[in-house]
């Protein structure tokens, strides 16, 4: 028996140009598995209709018919439907206030929502993200922001050069791009008073891999934490490489007990018990990709009276925040708004609070574009897809009219539905407090 599955467009911003099925994803499902796709037609998606038509998909307006929707980012109430299910990034298990309509609605319909971001094995390490991109979009960014802001001060860099992640054809000729700009700073070295220049990536995760995917493009002399002030201090630093850094959460937070050891785990569980500590590396960074999970259990890794005292001082080194997780007001307190790539960046100023769009002002850039995988849509849709097919057969062939726990769904699958013939499930009840 053929089943049907439909992939709604993608309106929340006119940058969202993803995806969660491609043509050829489309294709390998009917083919194999005789699940028929319906696409909703898109002016700005990356892949055109007849991408999807020439992949046997159906381009259509009506999802009616289907009763499982793939979608990426969040959805107008008005597309929701009585008894459908939903799959796509909902942004509702932080309870976050903007998107707890969405779901109150979801629940008034008897609707199913399954959240890729919980897809998860038994070791809660997710297994469908975008992070990658996340993250190499996201350093092109930075990088170019980088650049434009230097130039603006009357410091010409090669950084210069590089264009907004959007604007390569896809992430091939960014890379090489960037690969270009480290051979300049190879053979001709940064300008006496940037040097040296110095970027620190926090994280290690799918959002930091892909950061580091572009850095290591650069002539690169990557260093620890601790080495930064002996870097930024002393006269030996070299003009002609960029150095680098990781910070991990030891370099972010200390036991607030004397003589306790960190235990990376104890901080997870009991967070309580940490108190931060990334302001010390704050003077001695030129630029900061941030790429960590944060919630409001932890604290902050730069707050408002960081930079405040940091900017106090006059003009510091730190240039650019590239705050890829973009949580607004959350491990980057600075981070208050959004951006789109459009405008990718404010100038946040330490000294009054306030912000200006641009790139011009007292006070360190922050690029916050939240959609950052948009930017490279096709390579971020065909990774992403790539993933998710494996996936989509259980998903289309599931019965949802049954009770959750007779529902047959893969663990991993199961453990992302957020709610359940308009009910919460178990693990997500506590979402109610937030309703």
């Amino acid at each position: 028996m053929q089943r049907s599955i439909g992939v709604r467009r993608e309106d929340k911003s006119r940058w969202e140009r993803r995806v969660p099925i491609t043509p050829a994803v489309a294709k390998e499902l009917r083919e194999q598995h005789g699940i028929q796709v319906h696409v909703q037609p898109s002016p700005i998606r990356a892949f055109s209709e007849a991408e999807f038509e020439a992949a046997g998909a159906l381009v259509q307006e009506d999802l009616a018919a289907c009763p499982v929707i793939f979608a990426v980012k969040e959805i107008p109430l008005a597309f929701f439907r009585p008894g459908q299910t939903y799959v796509f990034f909902s942004h509702v298990i932080k309870g976050q206030s903007h998107n707890m309509p969405m779901l109150r609605r979801i629940l008034e319909l008897g609707c199913t929502l399954i959240d890729y971001e919980k897809v998860a094995d038994e070791r809660g390490q997710r297994l469908i993200f975008f992070g990658r991109y996340a993250g190499i979009a996201g350093a092109l960014e930075t990088l170019w922001a980088l650049g434009q802001r230097l130039a603006g001060e009357g410091i010409p860099t090669p950084l210069a050069e590089l264009r907004h992640a959007y604007e390569y054809h896809d992430a091939a000729e960014a890379q090489r791009a960037v690969a270009h700009v480290g051979q300049d700073i190879a053979a001709h070295g940064l300008p006496p008073q940037i040097a040296p220049l110095v970027i620190g990536v926090t994280g290690y995760g799918n959002v930091s891999s892909g950061a580091w995917e572009i850095l290591n493009l650069l002539p690169l002399a990557k260093v620890t934490p601790d080495d930064l002030a002996a870097i930024a201090g002393g006269p030996g630093a070299s003009r002609f490489v960029i150095y680098a850094t990781t910070f991990r959460e030891e370099h972010i937070v200390t036991p607030r007990a004397d003589q306790e050891q960190f235990d990376c785990q104890r901080y997870y569980d009991c967070p309580e018990g940490y108190e931060p500590i990334f302001d010390r590396y704050l003077p001695h960074l030129t630029a900061l990709i941030n790429g960590i999970y944060w919630d409001a259990r932890y604290p902050r890794l730069i707050t408002k009276a960081h930079l405040r005292e940091l900017f106090s001082q006059g003009q510091p080194r730190l240039r650019i925040i590239g705050d890829v997780s973009c949580d607004i007001e959350g491990s980057i307190e600075c981070t208050v708004k959004a951006t789109e790539p459009g405008e990718p960046v404010f100038v946040y100023h330490p000294a009054t609070g306030e912000i200006t769009d641009g790139l011009v002002g007292d006070g360190v850039v922050v690029m916050a574009v939240d959609i950052l995988p948009s930017e490279l849509p096709r390579d971020a849709s065909e990774n992403f897809g790539a993933v998710l097919k494996a996936h989509i057969p259980a998903i289309a062939a599931a019965d949802y009219s049954a009770p959750f726990d007779e529902l047959a769904l893969p663990p991993e699958i199961k453990r992302a539905v957020i709610a359940h013939r308009g009910k919460l499930t178990p693990a997500y009840r506590h979402l109610s407090q937030y309703l």
